[in-house]
């Protein structure tokens, strides 16, 4: 009997306010780079350090990321932040999130990763537990041109770095190697394209063409979001 290989699953989580060209970017560098069998994208109603932010519904920013997914086989919406009324009104942190996975994938004992800016990822050592999420999955963090690997890896707590000295993980050149995880460095992903800006021409009705996917900019204009 031929077993079948463990797949390679990506997490990418965020507020998708909205879904845009830089998002898919992101993704389908990352898809090509770690050769990702899919990756699920997780829209949640109400991140932890966006809570004094007033964000379009989660059910329109959940069909927007469907329709930002329907192209590609690989990408796959996802519900996991929705909460039990399946309308994103509570606080659900990405900890929590991958201990959901790794639960639910557990018979496949897949690749796990967790895609992030690197921005994002500066700011690691706030997270809820981060410590735990960082040695749960392996990250693949966006990189902008120039950005320094060491500032990387000065937002990594320390005590994982010193028990990472004893790891027998080899990662590739530019990667930081972690006791039992690796943060991947995804470079060159530049994109000019904020969901502030979307924002803000959708309210002054400006068009977004180019910057969201055709369907997505279609759900917004039908929908009249963020008018």
């Amino acid at each position: 009997m031929t077993r079948t290989p463990n797949r390679s699953i990506a997490l990418f989580g965020g507020s998708f306010d909205p879904i845009h060209a830089g998002h898919l970017a992101v993704a389908e560098a990352a898809l090509g780079r770690f050769s990702l069998d899919q990756i699920i994208f997780i829209p949640s109603r109400t991140p932890p350090h966006k809570q004094k932010q007033r964000l379009a519904r989660f059910v329109d920013r959940f069909a927007m990321v469907a329709l930002a997914c329907a192209n590609c086989p690989q990408f796959v919406p996802s519900l996991a932040e929705a909460g039990a009324d399946l309308q994103g009104k509570q606080v659900i942190y990405s900890v929590e999130t991958v201990r959901t996975f790794r639960r639910k994938l557990h018979g496949e004992k897949p690749n796990l990763y967790f895609i992030v800016g690197a921005d994002q990822f500066l700011n690691i050592s706030k997270w809820r537990e981060s410590t735990a999420l960082l040695e749960m999955c392996n990250f693949i963090v966006a990189n902008r041109p120039g950005f320094q690997l060491e500032k990387l890896r000065s937002a990594i707590p320390q005590e994982l770095l010193r028990q990472a000295e004893k790891s027998d993980v080899k990662p590739e050149p530019g990667a930081i190697a972690l006791q039992k995880t690796v943060v991947h460095v995804l470079e060159s992903v530049a994109s000019e394209v904020s969901a502030t800006e979307i924002r803000q021409r959708a309210r002054q009705g400006k068009s977004i063409r180019g910057l969201v996917p055709p369907l997505v900019e279609e759900y917004i204009e039908k929908q009249g979001l963020y008018r």
